[in-house]
């Protein structure tokens, strides 16, 4: 056994998370060889399967649905899921409760948040920012939210934010972590910049819920969308969920204003007035059956701190490094992620000529991460379940699969 391996063992031995492991459904030795067990890191694209959660699906269909059916709105809880979920999730991004609605896409999402932003912002800022590094999608939404409402769009890099903020500025979107290299935006000093221009500040936290300390109340975040079937665990095609802070609520103008988010839902009247709080975020029928797959799936954070989880997801990405640096020939791959903690997220991107066949082959032996192109491996380390030893073993599998 190599040194490093031995490491592994031992800070597996005093890992405080080490317990959650056995709350999700994971490959086995007896399922992949044995040199290559169960070594999932790709929970950045798609979380692992909580154990609860097919149980409580089981229920929803077979006895809320089927049994109680049109009284599960009231008897299961069916109606109140939307802010009940979005109050499970408000610790894990450092909100209080009551500012976080759960339903639709992240891309539907961050559509109501840009135009929600701009409405706010007013008529005399005639200009969006978006990250220029963002994921497409994003950037999707923000064209057509600039066009929607006469703005004009301008791709901005994150630290070049501060320089191109003015008077002119209505709203920013940026992501706290870059889903392509893993690093991790400074949304305390961007948020504070874009106040101080005057703009209204929304995050994308698709790659850092769950993973690390967002801090929305606490460094006074506008609006933030974000995804549940990442670090999340919720599911793919999980509901997305809405962040409103609470000062802005009654003056957040949905683009996408729905019976759900009536503040008289069952009256069916003809003219609009919207919900007070996060309900004004709702927009049609909630997607039930995943909605409740997500609020099973949450559970595996009882007794979880964000901080713990942040301490291990860098002990877990400095460890991949050092097993990459002793294991991999040099000068085969190249680390774009950041060294620095304070700019890194929880997964590690690496360069590689001939990345795509490479993740192919590592996928065959079992080491599941991703590929982005045109030459990025990315690997994901979610601490609820991946260990030291998966990460030393995964980095060995690299490297005899690149010699």
């Amino acid at each position: 056994m190599s040194d490093l391996a031995i490491a592994a063992e031992k800070l597996d031995a005093v890992d405080e998370l080490a317990g959650k492991r056995a709350a999700f459904v994971l490959d086995t030795a007896s399922d992949r060889a044995a040199d290559a067990a169960g070594v999932y890191l790709d929970g950045n694209s798609l979380g692992a399967l909580p154990a609860v959660v097919p149980g409580r699906v089981e229920d929803v269909v077979r006895r809320q649905w089927g049994e109680l059916r049109i009284r599960s709105w009231e008897e299961s809880g069916w109606w109140t899921a939307p802010e009940r979920i979005g109050d499970r999730i408000a610790p894990l991004v450092g909100a209080a409760p009551g500012q976080i609605v759960v339903g639709d896409s992240t891309s539907v999402n961050v559509f109501k948040a840009l135009v929600g932003a701009v409405r706010m912002a007013g008529e005399g800022r005639d200009e969006l920012l978006v990250d220029a590094t963002t994921f497409p999608t994003d950037g999707y939404i923000a064209e057509s939210a600039a066009r929607m409402t006469g703005r004009t769009l301008r791709p901005v890099a994150p630290a070049d934010v501060p320089g191109a903020l003015g008077e002119r500025t209505a709203a920013v979107l940026l992501n706290h972590v870059d889903y392509r290299t893993g690093r991790l935006h400074d949304l305390p000093g961007l948020t504070a910049a874009v106040h101080e221009a005057g703009a209204v500040a929304v995050w994308d936290l698709c790659h850092s819920a769950g993973a690390l300390p967002v801090g929305l109340d606490e460094h006074g975040v506008d609006l933030a969308v974000g995804c549940t079937y990442k670090y999340l665990n919720g599911g793919p095609g999980s509901p997305a969920y809405l962040y409103v802070r609470r000062e802005l609520q009654d003056r957040f103008d949905s683009p996408l204003p729905g019976w759900n988010s009536h503040a008289e839902p069952f009256g069916m009247r003809t003219g609009y007035e919207p919900a007070a709080g996060a309900p004004r975020g709702r927009v049609g029928t909630p997607d039930i059956l995943s909605m409740l797959a997500l609020e099973a799936a949450l559970e595996v954070w009882d007794g979880v701190s964000v901080e713990a989880v942040r301490a291990k997801s860098l002990a877990l990405t400095d460890f991949f490094l050092e097993c990459v640096a002793a294991y991999v020939p040099e000068g085969r791959v190249t680390c774009v992620t950041p060294v620095a903690h304070a700019e890194r997220g929880s997964q590690i991107a690496l360069r590689c000529d001939d990345a795509g066949d490479v993740m192919k082959r590592l996928i065959e032996q079992g080491v599941v991460g991703d590929f982005r192109a045109p030459d990025v491996l990315r690997f994901g380390f979610t601490p609820l379940y991946v260990g030291f030893a998966d990460v030393e073993r995964a980095a060995r599998v690299l490297a005899q699969t690149l010699a």
